[in-house]
């Protein structure tokens, strides 16, 4: 099985924490060079010192910014023109806990620039890289909740779909160019994300954290939570030469919880 990434490059976004720095690190592992993408320059240099490097001619990079900032997809696409992104990985926090019922528009609209219109712009800036190199995986880090809605995230259920449904229709667009367009859907997964999930349900059932926990847990049919490695492992294979014919799918890692086919 070829999962050599060598020579190619990797744009990780939400790379600061979590499955984004997981998958950093997976995808450094395979190879690659990696350009990591968050908000908070400290923690990004230290984690560009912190990566693999396999071969000498691997390097890795960093851009401090906000995807929700008017001036972050310029950012990419000045680093894109020096160095052509092979494999985007999209991954963002999700939107505020809370009831579909109770939301604003004010935070429909938030969620969905950051989400798909944060995506999208990134996207543009490196398909011509994509497209020049002949080599193209683009994978979308979103949720189970576009196969079963989830309770209590339900601005995140809403635009989780439709970052699927966007992504099903590049899939369509970008195959004759070789591109491949997924999403990998994380189940409960030990996250800064699962904390705060957490928290709010506690609060909204006047129970403890501890009971909500393994109240979670006892619905995943292997028993646990998922770690940040085993997520980033599912992105790093549909990144891989050996996934070349995988597109336009959703992909779930959850410990078999969902039971939708």
């Amino acid at each position: 099985m070829n999962l050599d990434l060598s020579g190619k490059h990797a744009l990780v976004c939400g790379a600061s924490q979590g499955i984004g720095r997981a998958t950093a690190f997976e995808l450094a592992a395979l190879g690659a060079n990696v350009t990591v993408l968050a908000r908070r320059d400290e923690v990004l240099r230290a984690l560009v010192a912190e990566l693999p490097r396999t071969h000498a001619a691997q390097s890795h990079a960093w851009i401090a910014a906000d995807l929700a900032a008017p001036g972050a997809a310029a950012q990419v696409q000045a680093a894109a023109t020096q160095h052509p992104v092979q494999i985007l990985v999209n991954n963002s926090g999700g939107p505020p806990p809370g009831t579909v019922q109770s939301a604003t528009a004010a935070q429909f609209l938030a969620a969905f620039e950051q989400h798909l219109l944060g995506g999208h712009a990134l996207l543009q800036a490196v398909l011509p890289g994509m497209k020049t190199s002949g080599y193209g995986r683009v994978i979308n880090v979103i949720s189970t909740s576009v196969k079963e809605p989830i309770p209590g995230i339900g601005v995140s259920n809403t635009i989780r779909g439709a970052v699927a449904a966007w992504a099903k229709t590049l899939a369509h667009e970008l195959g004759p160019h070789g591109i491949t367009v997924n999403n990998v859907l994380p189940g409960s997964t030990e996250t800064p994300r699962i904390q705060q999930i957490v928290a709010a349900r506690a609060v909204a059932s006047s129970r403890d954290e501890a009971t909500i926990r393994a109240e979670m847990i006892s619905h995943v049919p292997l028993g646990r939570f998922a770690e940040p490695a085993e997520i980033a492992a599912a992105i790093a294979f549909l990144a891989s030469p050996a996934a070349a014919y995988i597109s336009g799918i959703n992909l779930p890692v959850d410990g078999g919880r969902t039971q939708s086919l």
